[in-house]
């Protein structure tokens, strides 16, 4: 009769200690210093998510109506400072509404302190050559408020928040020209253009991330896409423009249903709006 192994000890005279003590390979692998160049890493990301957003897409809803309006007006110097002032807003107001829809301003004083004095000095020689860029701001507190309201009610997801920030993006283009000294009424038609793209721009990214399950989306920016090619037809905003509302509602149409990465589908609109931006400079400068 074969003797009982004895405690601790794993069948084929193997303790269990010894199994169950990592190697010390295992054990150096485990154990992240914190000089290593992963903790580095995630260091250098908190402090560049601290002073920047981590919203990418925001970036192209705030270049394209600048860039595109600059370019078919013509750049004057106060242009400089505008863009300057225009992103040092935005980072103020996202630090701002974070502020809001959490209670914390105390989290957020530096960089509401940093962005909020340069946004006011950058837009100290804008005021002084184009006074008549103040006649912008009642419109812009107005979408603000709607902002802040949803920001305050955590929503700031609701579609209709999403429309006040497309139309503050859009109003940009409305103030180029009037920094220009071109009747704003000029660049209408590059107002519409911008506009119906960056609408549909979030019914299509709703689609394809936070929505894609709802079918109800996707009809609905499929319809969208089809009213903005017939608008961009029937109002004569040029073949070149006609076509890329046909390539978006291409895209509308046949990605939603696709599980594609946030990247892709983000390089996927860097594409639409450059194609955009082309035709527009191309249709109206």
């Amino acid at each position: 009769m074969s003797a009982a192994p004895p405690a601790g000890a794993a069948p084929g005279g193997r303790s269990t200690a010894a199994r169950t003590t990592p190697p010390r390979s295992a054990a150096r692998r485990t154990e992240a210093p914190a000089g290593s160049r992963s903790t580095v890493a995630a260091r250098q990301r908190g402090r560049r998510h601290r002073y920047l957003p981590p919203q990418h897409g925001a970036w192209a809803m705030l270049l394209i109506p600048y860039v595109t309006a600059v370019c078919v007006t013509g750049l004057r110097w106060p242009h400089l400072p505008l863009l300057g002032a225009w992103l040092a807003g935005y980072l103020f107001s996202y630090y701002a509404l974070l502020a809001v829809k959490t209670g914390r301003t105390d989290r957020v004083r530096s960089q509401l302190l940093l962005y909020g004095a340069a946004a006011a000095l950058l837009v100290v020689p804008v005021l002084l050559a184009r006074p008549a860029v103040l006649g912008y701001a009642p419109l812009y507190a107005l979408l603000a408020a709607v902002n802040v309201g949803y920001a305050r009610w955590r929503r700031e997801r609701a579609l209709l928040n999403d429309f006040a920030s497309v139309a503050q993006s859009v109003l940009m283009v409305f103030v180029v020209a009037t920094v220009a000294g071109v009747p704003p009424t000029g660049l209408a038609g590059v107002a519409g253009a911008v506009g119906a793209y960056l609408v549909g721009m979030v019914l299509y990214v709703k689609t394809m991330i936070r929505e894609r399950e709802s079918v109800g989306y996707r009809w609905a920016s499929g319809a969208y896409h089809v009213a903005a090619l017939l608008v961009a037809v029937a109002a004569g905003w040029g073949p070149a423009v006609a076509g890329v509302f046909a390539l978006l509602l291409l895209r509308a149409a046949l990605l939603p249903g696709r599980r594609l990465a946030p990247v892709r589908v983000g390089v996927i609109e860097l594409v639409g709006s450059l194609l955009l931006f082309a035709a527009v400079v191309w249709h109206w400068a």
